[in-house]
């Protein structure tokens, strides 16, 4: 064989001289600052307690023995991986002896960056055996379980007997003790001589993003060993980087020793995360990574006129129309800063929004357009959802019989948005599960002996039909739709959409369906393209605007004059919408890229909490607003209500004698509250609620 690099085979290099190799270029390689970097990482180790070092494979390639390198990573990945862990160890052994020894078998290198990236669908027979690196969401994580690395057995004379793991989780263990003369078959586990590391499973699922329209979402299952463990949690966007194994699957009626099908699974190395977490942000997500020249489009159209206009023009164009509620929408998108109290409270800075109304009004077609410009948004059904399917399950794997927490839609979409269609169609008992995720920002479970909670830091987006099919304005919101009270008061905005017949409008809603079908485009030169306004929005999320004093007088002036506005007890605004009117404002600064909350966000706050209000906030009788109306009934009906029971019990004394109907309502009538006509109202109403009830013919007694 010649001496020129051409002629040299580097297939025939053995696992030893590769390890020099590696150990070559861990000890020369310099940094863009001339630093040796990995030198640095290892001397570092033992201060950190790490068995590991993260190793960039964008350095491999620049070294100069990148050929035999490369080459081992493409066809004999496991000898690659022992190399770099026999590397590492002998530079470790030099300057400590002792941990190197005791950490032999545990120290190894995670590969970052690694090139070859496939999606999930394209992880098939061909991958097997080699290394790779797949971007995916957690959506199931298993408890943490150890598995044995290299385990002794004792038989009854005391041999020991060592068994090291042959590959994925089987043991070849011995029929008997191998010692002449003995043949003991009572073999007994050593565990203090027996080697165990940390062991999980983890479910990687395709995101949201990836996937084809119609298609089904495809999962693999990954194998996360040692300090891996615990690393991604259900929700975290990630690249795992591996190698692609299998492992027998069961069929029924043939024995698994026996059967020819097989499911593959991931060994895993390591974990970089998307979206912003963790260091590496050459992975970010591409549709959340902002070039320079973007960056600067996105301020040159922040500073542009109108730009408030544009971005709501640009939000599902398609539709006519509903302005109002595409800039809550937006709003919503953005979002505020959540603030942490010294105390370990938080305040929620995400915006939930409600729309109900007429079918027909574009409210599901408005709901997908967010999930699909959204930074981060996830879009389901209240039809096909259930409580578990919403926040988070714990099941039992079928496999391997471990306990495995699932994550649910809000989870899977957090620091994000979740899209709810169909919200009437809810049953009771899954709507209550988003109660505390509305507010507390979490998701709490308790099954199976695992108590968790998760992370649930979402904006809801929920969208509804009436009861009877249309809206009736001559009815209250909390008659108009079966939703719980208190899940109603965790939206910062509800907005009713009504299909009212108008000639002008009908005529322009007419014409502008018509050109969309005429032509496919929707084109103007005002629109902001969904792409970049997708970018907008996530740049847009960065900033972290403060309230100056002038829009905190502004809000605080209306809170107190609300609050002030107190007739006859009438309740108008609550400390809840205080909060949801900094939201508000804040997240108005935030759109429009400024570093402050200005009165005119505030002013733009107030506006879209009035419009609410004006809304289905609206006393019938009276035509004024009353904020009780959505905590179930106006105050003054509230207050009659008590009322009425406060005369009826009082006329019953203690001795709860029966009240005559006649003395009821002239009593009633004297508080001047009533009339006899409502008085009369009033008692057929308690009657049927159960409030009170008729020992004899035209008497009451409460119940």
């Amino acid at each position: 064989m010649s001496g020129t690099e051409s002629d040299i085979d580097y297939s025939m290099l053995t696992a030893s001289a590769l390890a020099d190799v590696m150990q070559k270029l861990l000890l020369e390689y310099r940094d863009s600052r001339g630093t040796l970097s990995y030198v640095a990482k290892i001397d570092n180790m033992v201060e950190a307690g790490l068995t590991y070092i993260d190793v960039d494979y964008n350095d491999l390639i620049t070294s100069d023995e990148h050929n035999e390198i490369i080459l081992a990573f493409n066809t004999r990945v496991d000898v690659a991986l022992s190399a770099f862990s026999a590397a590492i160890t002998s530079i470790l052994s030099v300057s400590s002896p002792e941990y190197a020894k005791k950490h032999a078998d545990d120290i190894r290198a995670r590969i970052v960056n690694y090139p070859v990236q496939r999606s999930l669908r394209k992880i098939n027979a061909e991958t097997i055996g080699k290394m790779t690196s797949v971007s995916g969401m957690v959506v199931r994580s298993s408890e943490i379980k150890p598995l044995v690395s290299e385990i002794t057995y004792r038989c009854g004379d005391g041999h020991p007997i060592k068994a090291r793991l042959v590959k994925g989780m089987s043991i070849e263990m011995p029929q008997k003790c191998p010692v002449e003369k003995c043949g003991n078959r009572d073999l007994q586990v050593d565990e203090e001589n027996s080697t165990f590391v940390d062991f999980q499973i983890i479910r990687l699922q395709e995101l949201p993003e990836d996937l084809p329209p119609g298609e089904m979402p495809q999962y693999i299952e990954a194998s996360i060993k040692r300090d891996l463990v615990n690393n991604a949690r259900p929700g975290d966007r990630i690249v795992l980087t591996g190698i692609v194994n299998i492992e027998a699957e069961r069929v029924v009626g043939v024995t698994q020793s026996k059967t020819g099908l097989y499911r593959l699974r991931i060994d895993g190395n390591n974990i970089e995360f998307l979206g912003g977490r963790g260091k590496m942000a050459s992975r970010s997500s591409i549709r959340e990574t902002i070039s320079d020249e973007e960056e600067k489009t996105i301020q040159s159209l922040a500073s542009s006129p109108k730009i408030y206009e544009r971005l709501v023009s640009s939000f599902a164009p398609h539709i006519m129309g509903h302005d109002i509620i595409k800039e809550g929408i937006l709003l919503l998108i953005v979002g505020a800063m959540e603030r942490n109290i010294n105390d370990g409270g938080k305040i929620r800075g995400d915006i939930n929004v409600f729309l109900v109304g007429d079918p027909g009004t574009a409210k599901s077609a408005m709901l997908k357009f967010c999930s699909r410009i959204a930074p981060r948004g996830l879009y389901t059904s209240g039809r096909g959802s259930t409580a578990a399917g919403l926040t988070a399950a714990v099941i039992r794997d079928t496999r391997s019989g471990m306990m495995m927490l699932e994550a649910g839609a809000v989870v899977l979409g957090d620091q994000g948005l979740v899209c709810i269609d169909e919200f009437d169609k809810l049953r009771p008992e899954d709507s209550s599960a988003l109660h505390e995720v509305m507010e507390q920002q979490s998701a709490s479970v308790a099954k199976g002996g695992i108590v968790a909670t998760l992370n649930a830091r979402t904006s809801i987006l929920a969208a509804a039909n009436p009861m009877y099919g249309k809206y009736d304005s001559f009815k209250y919101l909390t008659e108009n739709i079966t939703l719980p009270i208190p899940l109603l008061t965790r939206f910062d905005l509800i907005f009713v959409v009504k299909d009212e017949p108008s000639t002008e409008r009908d005529l322009e809603v007419a014409e502008h369906i018509i050109n969309l079908h005429a032509s496919s485009s929707t084109a103007s030169r005002s629109l902001i393209e969904p792409d970049m306004l997708t970018k907008y929005l996530t740049y847009a999320k960065r900033f972290d605007p403060q309230l100056t004093p002038e829009a905190t007088k502004i809000i605080t002036d209306y809170y107190l004059k609300m609050r002030g506005n107190n007739s006859e007890g009438m309740m108008t605004v609550t400390p809840r919408q205080l909060e949801g009117l900094v939201r508000l404002a804040s997240a108005r600064a935030r759109l429009l890229l400024k570093p402050r909350v200005e009165a005119e966000d505030a002013e733009r706050a107030i506006f879209l909490v009035m419009h609410m209000l004006k809304t289905i906030g609206i006393d019938l009788e009276t035509g004024e607003i009353d904020m009780g109306i959505l905590h179930g009934k106006p105050r003054k009906d509230m207050q009659k209500l008590e009322l009425f029971m406060t005369v009826l019990k009082a006329l019953e004394k203690d001795h709860k004698g029966s009240v005559e109907e006649k003395a009821l309502i002239a009593e009633l009538v004297a508080s001047t509250k009533f009339s006899e006509e409502e008085a009369r109202t009033y008692i057929s109403k308690m009657k049927r609620d159960g409030a009170i009830y008729e020992p004899k013919p035209g008497h009451y007694n409460t119940t």
